[in-house]
């Protein structure tokens, strides 16, 4: 039985990888700050917060897919934002792509979640 969104695979591989971009975009220079910088990692932490604010409200399938929805979109956005880092030398290639494939893995997941949302419906018990 799932204990809450933080037992979530989906929302312990999003919350690490937002962990990560905080690290990796503290490198980024300074000019960066209020454009690339800030909406890395906002995005990034979206995506928990999406999974999140889902979950707390699955007994209703079609606001938790959307949110799920919602999350996968941060997920996209923040692989775009990875593409930027990586044209612009702010990080390499492994770095950029090792963090791609943790966001499409995520994106998978959480597609899933939002096309079977009837898994997540709580129990009479829970």
């Amino acid at each position: 039985m799932i204990q809450g969104y933080k037992s979530l695979k989906v929302y312990q591989l999003a919350f690490e990888a937002a962990k990560e971009i905080f690290k990796i975009s503290k490198s980024f220079p300074a000019e960066e700050r209020y454009s690339l910088t800030d909406q890395i990692k906002r995005s990034s932490r979206s995506v928990c917060t999406c999974i999140g604010e889902g979950y707390r409200k699955r007994k209703y399938p079609k606001y938790f897919s959307l949110k799920m929805t919602d999350a996968d979109g941060e997920a996209t956005e923040t692989s775009i934002w990875l593409d930027f880092a990586l044209s612009s030398d702010y990080i390499d290639n492994e770095v950029h792509e090792r963090m791609i494939k943790q966001y499409d893995e995520i994106g998978r997941m959480l597609s899933s979640m939002a096309e079977n949302p009837e898994k997540f419906i709580p129990r009479n018990n829970e």
